[in-house]
Order: C-alpha cells, then structure tokens, then sequence
C-alpha cells in the first residue's frame, strides 16, 4: 500500500496521495480493455482513484476520489472537506461541492445545499454559509458560489450523483 502523487512518487508524510496497491492478489488487467489497464496499473502498482493520507501512528483516512478533485489556479482541492463541513450547519441536511469551469482559473469551486427547509432558500443564506464556511476552512477550499436545490440527485444506494450537478451548473447559461 502506498500514497502516490501524479508522478507515481510516495507523498510526504500526512500529505494526500492516491490510494496504491501491489501484491499477489491484485489484478492484472482488464479483459480487452489494453488502455484502462495501463492507466489503472500504472507504475506496477494498481491505482485505486482514492485519495487519502496517513496519520503520524500511520492510520489511513480516506478523503475522496480523486476524479472529484478539484484543480483551481494550480491548487488540488479535496472537495469532501467542504462538504464535510457544510452537513454541521443546523440549516444543512445535504451538501455537494465540485469543481466547474472557470477562464481564470481552470476550475472553480461549486457549493449545492440540500437544506432542512428549502424555503429558507435565498442570496442571503448563500452568502451566510460562505461566510460561515470561511470561518472553518481555508478560503481555497471554499465554495465561491452556492445554490439550492430541493434534493440533490442520489443513486438508489444513496450515493451522491455528483456527475448530474457538475453537468448542470458547467453548462453554460444563454445569453439574454
């Protein structure tokens, strides 16, 4: 088991990094299927597409995948963190953060609130949970924006379907 950076490199201690496994019982590929294999074996190790990081007793904690990382102004951010977060607020019953396009930026941050009483949907709560966001997290890792919607989108074994929210809110907005 190891934590890999981009490189296929160890990562520093407490640094996140690629969840990598190697051994006797790990596959060796993808029937037919010649290009996922050299992306998922790559470096001889299988890479899992977690992310997580080692603690100084050496306990892994897994912090998310790393195809709903973010990359905005050169910076990876994890967006689990700000969800985590998000889900403490009493007025918060569900939370998705992801990265959308920006020209600037690359990728900007994205907030999506499920809240306890969606009409209490408002600027003016957006803007509450900005500033309470950045009162507990670096602003990096912070939405930039946040928006409501009565239920975010769940498969039927109750994961969060980011992919439908990050198509809907990259779309770009007609002109008018």
């Amino acid at each position: 088991l190891a934590l890999l950076d981009d490189q296929n490199q160890p990562v520093k201690a407490s640094e996140a990094g690629e969840i990598c496994v190697r051994g006797p019982l790990v596959m060796d590929g993808y029937h037919g299927l010649p290009e996922a294999t050299a992306e998922t074996l790559a470096g001889g190790w299988l890479h899992t597409g977690d992310v997580g990081r080692f603690d100084e007793d050496g306990f892994l904690y897994l912090s998310d995948r790393k195809a709903y990382m973010i990359i905005s102004g050169g910076v990876n951010i994890y967006p689990q963190e700000a969800e985590n977060m998000l889900v403490t607020h009493p007025k918060v019953m569900d939370a998705a953060v992801f990265g959308i396009p920006d020209d600037d930026m690359g990728q900007s941050v994205k907030g999506v609130i499920q809240l306890v009483d969606p009409a209490e949907a408002s600027d003016d709560l957006a803007e509450e949970l900005l500033v309470w966001l950045r009162d507990r997290l670096a602003h990096y890792k912070c939405p930039r924006t946040i928006s409501f919607e009565t239920q975010l989108p769940r498969t039927d074994t109750g994961k969060l379907y980011k992919q439908e929210l990050i198509t809907r809110y990259s779309a770009p907005t007609p002109a008018g």
